[in-house]
């Protein structure tokens, strides 16, 4: 065994889940790919091996990324709309495409940070208290 200059063992980088989950890496290990799909969360890690099967997420990254998409468009409507007064037509084309795009761009990295919390905090994780 090899021994650090402290003259204890070195340990293995801290991977950040949160930063690991955002860019949809593995984030036990921050290496292998978290998605086999788009959306379709893979069964196991390709580099550490770690198994996502009991990871579920439900629809807890949709709520957050609606929230987020709905109120940066909302709000930047009614300010160009009180600021400008541009035809109804014109904030349409602009507020749906937006919010579409948005919401699509966040699904993933949302997902990938909410799979990361569940690690992190050891969701789904029986306890046994006996």
């Amino acid at each position: 065994m090899t021994e650090g200059p402290t003259g204890l063992d070195p340990q293995p980088a801290r991977v950040d889940p949160i930063r690991a989950g955002l860019l949809c890496r593995c984030p036990n290990c921050g290496k292998g790919p978290l998605f086999a799909g788009f959306l379709k969360v893979v069964e196991r890690c390709a580099v550490c091996g770690f198994d996502f099967t009991r990871m579920n997420t439900g629809d807890g990254a949709a709520i957050f990324v609606m929230q987020i998409a709905g109120g940066i468009v909302v709000f930047g409507a009614l300010f160009i709309q009180i600021a400008y007064n541009p035809p109804i037509w014109a904030m349409l084309a602009v507020a749906l495409p937006l919010t579409a795009a948005l919401s699509i761009g966040l699904m993933r990295p949302g997902k990938g940070v909410m799979i990361a919390l569940q690690m992190r905090n050891k969701a789904g994780q029986a306890r046994n208290d006996d």
